[in-house]
């Protein structure tokens, strides 16, 4: 076995040395071959490309947060080498959405143990990104915006953001064009969903499967003190969850149009305004190592 760890040092401001430390520990007692490539925020697409021809590794390892996984997952498109996941970022969405070992040692050792190996689905927008758990255009892109532009974190700084952009955000008109139908509302937020469940917990919906070759769009046309609070027990009982505050359509590809161009964020990163947002599913575009803990693969 080789392994390559794909490692983002700053994703959620947690230090991965400690981590990288244990690893390479590990891999020497079991005469596992190994590199380490960090990403340094310049041509990394390429740098580890690169990467990945010289060593020609048999599994690679994501050490860092739903970014990370991204990145990683992309690069190995139409590779066929598997890929596992360390939760160390700051939102460890994906990782939460796919059981993966909270414990970054524990889930190092199921990567090297296990042979549960399944299709994980990625979405292409717009011909040129990719997303692989959850986007959005509205409320929460805007919350997005700011949040990146200021230096605190964690959810007293998204809260803040969350009650402003709830004062001045309105309705605006968006249009479905998916499995040959035409769904239009007015609505505060447009979600492309892969998974379940954003970063904090708190689902959109109870549709989503990552491994099932569709996709969800959740049209969010309110939000209220009543449904606040049921997003927020349903973080931890799912009974809560509202679905009478807006509606979800399922599909393999889909054509979302608005009133006019609007913020789209993807997997926690702002994108750019879009009028028009073509979306395509990519059936189990890259292979990842889990186990029957993954919901996903032990109701298949």
């Amino acid at each position: 076995m080789k392994l390559l760890f794909v490692v983002n040092p700053i994703s959620g401001g947690v230090d991965k040395e400690p981590f990288l430390i244990e690893a390479r520990a590990l891999c020497i007692n079991y005469g596992i071959k190994y590199e380490i490539f960090k990403t340094t925020g310049t041509n990394d697409e390429a740098e580890v490309q690169k990467a990945i021809d010289a060593f020609k590794p048999t599994r690679v390892v994501s050490i860092g947060g739903d970014g990370t996984t991204l990145f990683t997952a992309i690069a190995l498109l139409n590779l066929n080498i598997p890929m596992g996941i360390i939760p160390l970022g700051s939102a460890n969405g994906m990782a939460v959405e796919l059981s993966v070992n909270l414990n970054p040692l524990e889930a190092l050792k199921d990567i090297l143990m296990s042979n549960v190996i399944e299709g994980l689905d990625m979405l292409l927008i717009n011909d040129k990104h990719y997303t692989m758990h959850i986007g959005d255009v509205g409320l929460n892109a805007s919350i997005v915006e700011a949040y990146e532009k200021d230096e605190n974190r964690g959810m007293a700084t998204y809260a803040k953001y969350f009650i402003e952009a709830l004062k001045t955000l309105s309705p605006f008109k968006v249009t479905v064009n998916a499995n040959g139908k035409s769904v239009s509302s007015h609505v505060l937020m447009t979600a492309i969903c892969n998974a379940r469940k954003y970063g904090t917990g708190v689902p959109l919906n109870k549709l989503s499967n990552p491994m099932d070759g569709q996709f969800e769009i959740v049209l969010i046309e309110e939000v209220n003190f009543t449904s606040l609070i049921k997003a927020g027990l349903s973080k931890f009982d799912e009974q809560f969850m509202d679905d009478q505050s807006g509606q979800v359509i399922a599909a393999e590809s889909a054509e979302i149009i608005f009133d006019k161009p609007r913020l789209l964020q993807l997997d926690g990163e702002v994108i750019d305004f879009y009028k028009e947002i073509k979306i395509e599913m990519l059936k189990g575009a890259v292979q990842l190592i889990s186990t029957k803990s993954n919901t996903y693969i032990s109701a298949k």
